[in-house]
């Protein structure tokens, strides 16, 4: 990748929880091509991880901020700036967490306020971020704001469960959003969907080591890794996707318009 693609650049990097995470990947490419950025999570996942070990590695400064909270997304966005000295040029959103799917909660048998929980850390947060970027004037024009998301939202996965209307659901809000923040700052709104990846979120669900397995053999070019991913991620934060915006864009080594592949055909036949 060419150096310096985000020389000059300012962000904030979400969800960022260890080295498996693909936030993780994307501060430290992010910081190889010349930006600068905040780092944060929500506090209780700052105890869990190793956020200060990176934040080290980058140079950067971490903002313990509950996604779901308004009062620290605001608090967040006006220490960023005032931190990176200026406005921001990217954001990204890596945040995903279903109490349904944690504690093993059957599909047909949900617990609703954890739902509503589910909706509200992996979706509503998304919206939540916007607004008050938008309020605080904090992106600057031709910004670039980023979420992560999954097939999940247009397929079925049994044990994904309440995360697939998560994602189904943040999805929109970037198509949403994205209409207005371009019309009102120039800012694009996008969305990755990745290929399953092993990251602390994805190893929760449920026989996520055969789906993956799977998953590699019906994508032609096989499973996108974190670290590919990062690199998607920069090319979306750069200046040469300027008129990229309200994608949802595929990132899964080609799963996504397979209807079988050979490999697949031979591990069935054993």
């Amino acid at each position: 990748m060419a150096s310096d693609l985000l020389k000059g650049k300012r962000g904030i990097i979400f969800g960022a929880l260890n080295e498996d995470s693909i936030a993780w990947k994307v501060a430290q490419k992010a910081k190889e091509q010349g930006a600068s950025f905040t780092l944060t999570n929500a506090p209780i996942a700052l105890r869990m991880g190793a956020i200060n070990q990176l934040a080290e590695e980058c140079g950067s400064e971490v903002i313990p901020a509950d996604a779901t909270s308004v009062e620290d997304l605001e608090a967040l966005f006006s220490k960023s700036t005032e931190v990176l000295g200026g406005k921001l040029d990217f954001v990204l959103h890596s945040i995903g967490m279903s109490p349904n799917v944690r504690k093993g909660k059957d599909y047909g048998d949900l617990n609703y306020d954890w739902m509503l929980k589910t909706m509200d850390i992996s979706a509503i947060s998304f919206h939540k971020v916007m607004a008050v970027a938008e309020k605080q004037d904090a992106m600057n024009e031709w910004g670039s704001i980023l979420a992560l998301t999954y097939i999940a939202a247009q397929r079925t996965f049994p044990d994904y469960s309440d995360m697939a209307q998560a994602k189904a659901m943040l999805e929109s809000i970037a198509r949403s959003y994205g209409e207005r923040f371009a019309r009102l700052k120039n800012v694009r709104v996008n969305t990755i969907s990745q290929s399953p990846t092993m990251t602390t979120a994805g190893s929760g669900v449920g026989g996520f080591d055969v789906f993956m397995d799977y998953a590699d053999k019906m994508s032609p070019l096989g499973n996108a890794s974190a670290e590919a991913c990062a690199e998607y991620c920069l090319t979306l934060f750069s200046d040469f996707t300027k008129m990229v915006t309200m994608q949802n864009l595929m990132h899964d080594g080609g799963f996504s318009y397979s209807g079988i592949t050979d490999r697949l055909v031979e591990q069935l036949k054993k």
